[in-house]
């Protein structure tokens, strides 16, 4: 995808605190003015990462500040941008989610980020039983 050398990376790993996700956010979203791609998707880019890594702290965590939930970003300055967002959770099947537009689930107060995160970024994965999610903007 890219030529050797051209490529950035910036690794972050952060305690299972809702609190820790902005500070975490906003270092990788400083790194990222760099990407013309980075900048143009910003919003998009920060508001997946922004979900993955809630999710990770609440579900995957369930919030024990002992734990630490690992964040990895991809980019170089045409290309897209690569994240990944670990935790040490049990993980879950993400096809097993309820779909949060049927009607039933419209007025929940929760289970609207990861459909967020699918419409937001042009690829997602799972991995090591969903405890990893790699996302990708072009």
């Amino acid at each position: 995808m890219h030529t050797p050398g051209t490529k950035r990376r910036y690794e972050v790993s952060i305690p299972a605190k809702v609190d820790a996700i902005s500070p975490a956010v906003e270092a990788i979203m400083s790194q990222l003015q760099e990407s013309e791609r980075g900048k143009r998707n910003a919003f998009a880019i920060e508001t997946a990462l922004r979900e993955a890594l809630a999710n990770a702290i609440l579900h995957g965590c369930k919030g024990d500040m002992t734990k630490q939930v690992h964040c990895e970003v991809v980019w170089d300055k045409t290309e897209g941008v690569e994240m990944l967002v670990r935790d040490p959770g049990e993980g879950f099947d993400p096809d097993s989610l309820s779909d949060p537009l049927h009607h039933e689930n419209l007025h929940a107060d929760h289970g609207r980020g990861i459909y967020l995160i699918r419409h937001l970024m042009d690829e997602v994965e799972y991995a090591n039983g969903g405890r990893e999610i790699r996302m990708r903007k072009s």
